[in-house]
């Protein structure tokens, strides 16, 4: 665990319509990686606090983020605009080499730093480990006042001849490539959660973050919070007590704790799919409770502090994950399916306004800090062009935005209350969906439908004009 230093902080601005204090409200957002929608807002997984969170707030149900992965999605979320297309891109180092993997341009008028700059105290709490320790994102962990990083999500100070044969062996399925293996490897060395359940990361971000909100409570002026988990992002090696909720207690064959990147036959034979993508599935949803066993640990103790009633909370996933639907697993920029770009987003006023309440309006990434800054009452930058989501608590109606829009890599896509449509940015490759009357995603309509397929591609072009396209 790691802090970082900023610069002092300026005065504070005009107290908030939202604020239960005359200084403001307390503002804590959930960023949590690889959480689909349907993690959230369907029935299988068990999110008892996430529940809770929906109880108390406003869901945005029809949620695509503009930009995709996870580094993309992230300066998405910080800097409240757009950031695809992805213009200028070139190689990073400490990022991963593709499209939208750049550091967070003009840090000073990012989220962080606009808390900071109206007055609060910030920390930012993180295991990503692209946020927390690749150099090209320095200047946002200086941004806040605490950053506080767990690493060894993608490697550590201990070597995989550090972990127990058979427990390597345990969570490797013999289908997975050299590469994925060595991950897995560090992973659980780092980790060691064969040792203790409460060495998950998940236990570490938010027990650190536990004691970064005892910490920003004691401070006389109201404090802005990022707990930005990397869980349940893969490898998944969940405990036992969350594994069984959801699969065969007596299971006993290698986990699949890391799919490939892939089309699905080409890493599982034919006749091991439905068990082993079962298993997926299992373990995939028992670390979405796990996370929301971390999360409600620190809900109870900001209800405990009192806090609860005078903080404005949000929650929002960076992207999905494919777990088999359409013939794929993992994350895969060409097919952009809403297993992999439909991701929740929930915000809570402290008066509970709108609690309970859904809305279908195509909501995205960048429109969390405008609204944050919004309901703290805090300046937002001029740099900011995200919506304030927070307007039907105030009675307004959100401005209409009739079709979402964004991109992974060198792909891109567009959805309107009708149609699906993605492809290439050169452009080519395009996959069209009537959602309405193929839900499943299942017929590609595309090339019996191209006046629809040129409308769609223009109304993004309009917004964006043409993408770049980086690829061979």
């Amino acid at each position: 665990m790691e802090a970082a230093a900023g610069a002092a902080v300026t005065a504070a601005v005009d107290p908030a319509a939202f604020a239960k204090t005359p200084d403001g409200p307390n503002v804590v957002l959930f960023i949590v990686d690889s959480l689909r929608a349907d993690a959230v807002f369907e029935n299988r997984t068990r999110t008892p606090a996430i529940d809770s969170l929906r109880r108390r707030g406003l869901s945005f149900v029809n949620v695509h983020p503009e930009a995709m992965p996870t580094v993309p999605a992230r300066n998405s979320i910080m800097a409240g605009r757009r950031v695809f297309p992805f213009r200028g891109w070139h190689d990073w180092r400490g990022l991963i080499p593709s499209p939208g993997w750049s550091p967070l341009t003009h840090v000073d008028a990012s989220l962080p730093a606009a808390f900071r700059k109206g007055g609060y105290y910030t920390s930012y709490v993180t295991d990503n480990p692209f946020i927390g320790f690749a150099a090209p994102f320095g200047p946002v962990r200086h941004s806040v006042h605490r950053f506080v990083r767990t690493g060894g999500q993608i490697g550590g100070n201990k070597p995989v001849s550090s972990v127990p044969r058979d427990v390597l062996n345990h969570w490797l399925h013999p289908s997975i490539d050299p590469e994925k293996r060595e991950r897995v490897g560090l992973y659980l060395a780092n980790c060691r959660v064969w040792e203790s359940p409460d060495n998950s990361y998940a236990a570490r971000v938010f027990k650190n973050a536990l004691g970064e909100l005892g910490q920003a409570a004691a401070h006389r002026a109201p404090f802005f919070m990022v707990v930005d988990t990397y869980e349940p992002h893969e490898p998944w090696t969940p405990p036992k007590r969350f594994l069984d909720l959801y699969g065969d207690p007596d299971y006993h064959e290698r986990e699949p704790a890391m799919p490939m990147y892939a089309r699905t036959d080409s890493w599982l034979r034919k006749s091991e799919q439905p068990k082993i993508l079962r298993r997926l599935r299992d373990l995939y949803a028992a670390e979405v409770t796990m996370t929301d066993f971390w999360i409600e640990k620190f809900l109870d103790r900001l209800h405990d502090l009192k806090l609860d009633r005078d903080t404005v909370i949000a929650l929002v996933g960076d992207h999905g994950i494919l777990l088999g639907e359409h013939g794929w697993t993992g994350k895969i920029s060409t097919a952009l399916y809403p297993a992999l770009t439909h991701v929740p987003l929930i915000v809570v006023d402290p008066d509970r306004r709108r609690a309970g309440q859904e809305s279908d309006w195509f909501a995205s990434t960048h429109d969390v800090a405008p609204t944050l800054l919004s309901m703290a009452g805090v300046k937002r930058p001029r740099l900011m062009t995200g919506t304030d989501l927070s307007l039907p608590m105030r009675g307004h109606r959100l401005p209409e935005r009739d079709f979402a829009y964004g991109g992974y890599a060198d792909s891109f896509y567009v959805h309107t209350h009708r149609w699906a449509l993605w492809g290439e940015n050169r452009p080519g490759r395009f996959r069209l969906i009537d959602t309405r009357r193929d839900p499943g995603y299942n017929r590609n309509l595309a090339a019996r439908n191209s006046g629809v397929v040129g409308e769609l591609y223009g109304h993004m072009v309009g917004q964006t004009g043409r993408p770049p396209f980086y690829g061979g």
